[in-house]
């Protein structure tokens, strides 16, 4: 009898075993049938390729949402901070809900490469982490939780070839961005807010010029470096190999991930 219990026992766990991997089977081919809302040059669109998914790349994170919403596309990949924002009772997209977390990353500020304005700007993220000031402008979006702690940092200028003193010549730090709530976004009144709208307000203070808020293509963010069209990329960027590789980065500010947004059962 035992013996028969047994076997009885064996049984029922490989059916079970197979049914599982059957349900994985499932899953995965459900995830490769999906067509994904992208925004074009982001990490989510490079994750969604490392997965093999189908996407449809989109202007930015916003219109993937509204892609998701419209039922255009099946799911978005997105930041986690926006998808906090956005998503769920009482915000923009009610119905939208947020799965898997695909990736774990930080978010980092883009600069020319060798530009002496990424050490400018991690000595002002170490005196207002210091102060307080760096959490209290990221409480007002909710983002206080995602920092990451900085460490003392003193300016370097450098001797010839300053982007800081061209940028202080100018008169103006002007700031690339797209819209994407909670870090740039814009108020009632049409002024862009968001942290890092703020924090890029702080820097262009402390150096004596006037914050310019332009929106960019996001795939072309480098190029528009290059080209001397925006001094600085602020706006939820992750920092990937590539992206440190064509810029020159500040350290990370902000923890993040990106997820799958679907609309909700």
């Amino acid at each position: 009898m035992k013996k028969k219990l047994v076997t009885v026992l064996m049984a029922a766990v490989a059916v079970c075993a197979t049914l599982a991997g059957c349900g994985g089977a499932k899953e995965a081919e459900d995830a490769g049938n999906k067509v994904y809302a992208v925004e074009a040059g982001s990490a989510g669109e490079e994750v969604a390729g490392e997965k093999g998914f189908s996407t449809n790349a989109v202007a930015s994170q916003a219109d993937a949402l509204m892609e998701v919403a419209s039922g255009t596309s099946d799911a978005a990949i997105i930041d986690l901070l926006m998808a906090g924002a956005m998503i769920g009772e009482g915000t923009s997209y009610p119905n939208l809900v947020h799965t898997d977390e695909l990736t774990t990353e930080e978010y980092g500020v883009g600069c020319r490469k060798g530009s002496d304005l990424a050490s400018y700007i991690n000595s002002v993220f170490a005196q207002s982490y210091a102060d307080g000031s760096m959490e209290e402008m990221a409480s007002v979006y909710g983002v206080q939780e995602a920092l990451v702690e900085q460490k003392a940092s003193e300016y370097t200028a450098q001797a010839s070839d300053s982007d800081v003193a061209y940028i202080q010549g100018k008169g103006s730090l002007i700031v690339g961005i797209t819209e994407f709530e909670p870090m740039d976004y814009k108020d009632d009144s049409g002024e862009w807010i968001g942290f890092d709208a703020d924090m890029a307000r702080l820097v262009a203070s402390q150096l004596g010029v006037e914050a310019q808020f332009v929106v960019i293509d996001w795939d072309n963010k480098i190029m528009e470096l290059e080209s001397k069209n925006i001094d600085v990329v602020w706006n939820g960027m992750t920092l990937t190999d590539e992206v440190k590789n064509a810029m020159e980065c500040t350290n990370a500010y902000c923890n993040n991930a990106q997820v799958v947004v679907v609309p909700g059962k």
